[in-house]
């Protein structure tokens, strides 16, 4: 067995001679993927040290004497292991071996910078990451430094962090070897991770993560990437979650890794262009193929070239979990972030700040904290979840949690100043919700443990398949269907649920920023459980005698006869008596994109009558941020039938329509809908002729303008001859009751098959 080996003859079955990260660079290399210059110190090389320093009997003797359930004695014993490798020098020869290999990645005596990686023999393994457990050095440019930095890699395979993870997962401590790859250093402009599945939900989609300098921020949690979602099978950016950077790693004069402010305009600007987004992604997609299995990849740019410098196999994909107790959704929201790893877990908050003992986290405790480290495994082992300011899909925290099957939110910004030590709070790590106290009363799987749910079988098809859905307690639990999205979402319910108090009356007491909040709160919670999936929320679109009947009401709601045709929708909006309550709901709809992240949320205009209407509540929008783009987009809900006779000119207000047909059929057929008069004498009938013309007529115009329609009212729910209409006509997408979605797609499914045969005869046929 040779003792350095160029990183070209390794392959991925080399794993016990040079560990998970260098065999996977091997591998990598050889397929013809992007891989900076490496070779790699094998185990021999690591053996021939012990055994010429003579250190392995104390090793074994500080390991055995130590206390198993004190933090503390863990760390002395791991500072008194790593001393026996600094005490002794590397033998000569083997130096020299050293140096001659590095000669080799900077030809023609030119100068340059090493990346210095530990790579264990139990690392990168299928069943288990070692994530940030040993460790790295960047920008390493002498030989003296690199000699250095290859003893303290050797001592790294015993850091506190490093022994606890390897007890945890049942590895002997002389079992697991130590390798060290010597890579060229890419001084990288963008850097990030990709996961070739959705970690959080096994959904077949590449999840890119990006931030600006070098990976090691993104890697360890530092800082919250920015997420893009792409569609593995046609290669598009189906979503884009852009954070704010404040700061970077990057090379200094003198070859260390430093700091660097990033300029104010550049701070919320996208990571990387939409090229290189699909040219990372594209390259993650071929690693998965090569492997035949899901990869978690590390990569950068530098000088507009993608490398490569880490891929190894997805250790733990999560599967949607069981949501909070029925309790969890009357309970207050103290912080959100990104749910990270799923679950749900009640307990004690424990703050911990770099420098404290490990030793305060306890068994059963909520660990909260800017950001994890590898050296805190031993405390997130004893947490039922944790909580963090920082991170992203694929930051230590949320690979770790993952693995320990704890729940995990990251990206927080300020859960360390609200949550405070001594609190009980609830961590639901699916939503990326925490509440205040015990929300998981008479629940037996108190804790950690998740739940896997897995759905029925269903067809797959062209038609978008989305889900109506009014309480945000039922998010987690409706988010578990095979469906593309939220059709509706009803912000009114908001008002009854989370607010209980008419709005104009909120305002009036001066509670504005409240009432802004509080809609947040529920739309995030919604927004999260479905992300990256859109939700397409409709604002508010009581009627006078349902606002009347709120608290406060009376004072703001004239008598109206009937209030179904009345003072409702984007006539209120555009109302001097009603513009500041809805003023509120756009700056909750800004809040839930900007601040929390939450891109996916996109918008619908109930009962839009007018063009001066769809105008003026632009203008609104604008006024506070709110502005049509490819990830906000605009629905119109198409409900009166002037909608229907100008669509052409509404077409060029909105992104997409979605047909109310509860309303259409109400007002095509002259018949209230409440009626149950007119209900038994079957005037009111979404399949009558006259509303299938008008809904036909719409499609048709939409589709000529280059715009959408779907349809979220009851009527595909219940008629499944309906639906099949609806399909012959080529509508977009179809929004459901969640207990109707999974027989319709079977509906929606067979329908297709008949109009891709009736156009494949009509075509015989001439």
């Amino acid at each position: 067995m040779k003792r350095i080996a160029n990183v070209n003859e390794l392959r991925v079955n080399d794993i016990p001679y040079v560990g998970g990260k260098g065999a996977n660079l091997g591998e990598l290399t050889a397929a013809g993927f992007p891989v900076p210059d490496a070779f790699v110190l094998t185990t021999a090389a690591y053996d021939y040290f012990l055994e010429k320093s003579k250190i392995t009997p104390k090793i074994k003797k500080e390991l055995s004497t130590r206390k198993k359930d004190s933090d503390q004695s863990l760390t002395d014993a791991s500072v008194k292991v790593r001393a026996l490798f600094e005490q002794n020098e590397i033998p000569t020869d083997l130096k020299k071996e050293i140096l001659e290999a590095y000669r080799t990645l900077f030809p023609e005596g030119k100068k340059g910078f090493v990346a210095v990686r530990s790579s264990a023999t139990a690392e990168d393994l299928p069943d288990a990451s070692f994530a940030g457990q040993q460790e790295t050095f960047l920008n390493v440019s002498t030989p003296e430094d690199l000699l250095d930095k290859v003893r303290k890699c050797w001592s790294s395979l015993f850091t506190a962090r490093a022994i606890s993870y390897r007890e945890k997962q049942g590895f002997e401590h002389d079992s697991v070897k130590l390798a060290v790859v010597v890579q060229r250093m890419v001084n990288s402009e963008m850097s990030g991770i990709m996961f070739t599945v959705d970690p959080h939900s096994g959904k077949d989609e590449i999840i890119v993560e990006a931030g600006f300098g070098l990976g090691e921020a993104i890697v360890g949690g530092e800082v919250t990437p920015d997420t893009y979602v792409i569609n593995k099978r046609i290669m598009e950016i189906n979503k884009k979650r852009i954070a704010a950077q404040k700061w970077k790693y990057i090379k200094g004069a003198d070859g260390s890794t430093i700091k660097a402010d990033i300029p104010k305009e550049s701070q919320k600007a996208q990571k990387i262009e939409d090229k290189f987004i699909i040219e990372v992604a594209s390259i993650g997609r071929q690693i998965e193929i090569h492997y035949e299995r899901p990869m978690d990849v590390e990569w950068c740019i530098e000088n507009s070239k993608v490398y490569i410098v880490q891929a190894r196999p997805i250790t733990a994909v999560g599967e949607s979990a069981a949501g909070t107790s029925g309790e969890a959704a009357n309970a207050e929201v103290l912080a959100t972030g990104l749910g990270a790893s799923p679950g749900v877990a009640a307990g004690t908050v424990k703050f911990y700040d770099e420098g404290m003992s490990l030793d305060i986290i306890k068994k059963g405790d909520i660990l909260v904290t800017t950001m994890t480290m590898p050296d805190m495994v031993p405390a997130m082992s004893r947490a039922v979840a944790i909580v963090t300011d920082e991170g992203g899909m694929t930051c230590h925290a949320a690979i770790i949690s993952r693995e320990l099957g704890i729940p995990c939110i990251v990206g927080t910004g300020d859960g360390t100043n609200i949550l405070r030590d001594g609190m009980v709070v609830t961590v639901d790590g699916s939503s990326g919700t925490v509440y205040d106290g015990d929300s998981i009363k008479n629940n037996e799987r108190k804790g950690t443990e998740p739940v896997t749910i897995t759905a029925p079988s269903v067809p797959v098809t062209g038609t978008k398949v989305f889900v109506n859905l009014s309480m945000p307690n039922k998010a987690e639990e409706v988010a578990k269907l095979p469906v593309s999205g939220v059709g509706l979402m009803r912000i009114e319910f908001l008002f009854t649920s989370y607010v209980g108090e008419h709005p104009l009356h909120v305002i009036a007491e001066g509670r504005s920023e409240d009432l802004v909040n509080k809609l947040a709160e529920g739309i995030g919670i919604v927004a999260r459980a479905f992300y990256p999936r859109p939700v397409i929320l409709r604002t508010s679109d009581f009627k006078t005698n349902e606002y009347r009947d709120m608290k406060g009401g009376i004072d703001y709601e004239p008598m109206e006869s009937n209030p179904m045709i009345g003072w409702r929708g984007c006539s209120r909006y555009v109302s001097d008596k009603y513009r500041e309550a809805f003023m509120c709901e756009l700056r909750a709809i800004k809040k839930v994109r900007n601040e929390m992240g939450l891109k996916n949320l996109w918008m619908m205009l109930p009962f839009v009558r007018t063009i001066e209407e769809a105008e003026d509540i632009a203008e609104m929008m604008r006024s506070v941020g709110l502005k049509r783009s490819r990830d906000f987009k605009l629905y119109f809900m198409a409900e009166v039938p002037v909608n229907i006779f100008m669509a052409d000119q509404f077409c060029q207000h909105c992104d997409a329509f979605s047909i109310g047909s509860n309303d259409l059929t109400q007002l095509i057929m002259g018949a209230d809908r409440d009626s149950d008069i007119l209900g038994r004498m079957g005037y009111f009938d979404e399949r009558n002729d006259g509303v299938k013309r008008a809904i036909s007529h719409l499609i048709k115009v939409a589709h000529e303008h280059g715009k959408e329609v779907c349809i979220c009212g009851q009527a595909p729910s219940v008629y499944p001859e309906f639906t099949e209409f609806l399909v012959q006509e080529g509508i977009d997408g179809i929004s459901l009751n969640p207990d109707t979605v999974i027989k319709t797609k079977s509906v929606i499914a067979s329908a297709e098959q008949r109009v891709l045969l009736q156009g494949i005869r009509g075509r015989r046929t001439q």
